[in-house]
């Protein structure tokens, strides 16, 4: 699913901000129960999709079963990236358009080069190129977009070792406040902040086998996510 302003949906004056992609969630909940049945899911959000995942779950918590958050951020609070888009948070908020162009994609991932497979960065601009050189700029901005205690589903959260939109201290911070008590913190070694793309993505994939190892079955997956 693309949210407003992104991939192949509508190009708008919007900022795409949390709030209003919890609102494209539950349009695309409605289509999800309509199709399968199934007004319950089990959700997965990285980076940005992540808060957008809480944030959901904070807004509906009868429809989600478990929840995953990697590359999560809370307040952002020590976090070398959050505080390199605050010093520019005035012309954020004034603007409703970003730049992602190729030169920013590559920047993601020459942070820390020897995580990732050049040959993936490569794949990943060629596949975003064709939507544009900006994306909506709100994602960012406001920090925190979500109230742990409002959650009430299994949470997973996995946060790799060098990841700069996030610190430790943030994220347990958020951590100790969720209600319920199944509930698991990993920290991924040799792991920056895009996850799924790392050439370490294997040992995301076995931490996400938390809903099987928990029982739950069959159930339907809802995946969110992007680098930011």
């Amino acid at each position: 699913m693309d949210h407003e302003g992104f991939g192949r949906s509508s190009k708008t004056s919007g900022t795409s901000d949390i709030a209003s992609r919890v609102e494209d969630l539950k349009a695309a909940m409605a289509l999800v129960q309509r199709e399968t049945g199934r007004g319950k899911v089990h959700m997965f959000g990285e980076s940005s999709g992540a808060i957008a995942a809480a944030a959901f779950a904070q807004a509906e918590p009868d429809r989600v079963d478990r929840l995953i958050l990697a590359a999560f951020t809370h307040k952002g609070e020590g976090a070398v990236e959050i505080e390199r888009r605050r010093a520019h948070i005035e012309e954020l908020r004034a603007n409703s358009k970003r730049t992602r162009d190729a030169a920013m994609i590559r920047s993601i991932f020459t942070r820390h080069p020897s995580l990732y497979d050049p040959a993936m960065v490569d794949a990943l601009v060629n596949s975003e190129m064709p939507y544009g050189d900006t994306v909506p700029s709100g994602s960012y901005v406001n920090l925190p977009l979500t109230d742990p205690t409002r959650m009430r589903s299994p949470v997973l959260m996995t946060r790799g070792e060098w990841d700069g939109n996030s610190t430790d201290d943030d994220l347990l911070e958020f951590f100790r406040k969720l209600p319920n008590g199944d509930r698991q913190y990993v920290i991924l070694p040799n792991t920056a902040h895009s996850q799924v793309f790392s050439k370490n993505r294997l040992a995301v994939v076995r931490n996400e086998e938390f809903p099987r190892r928990a029982g739950a079955g069959g159930e339907l997956s809802f995946v969110i996510a992007w680098p930011s």
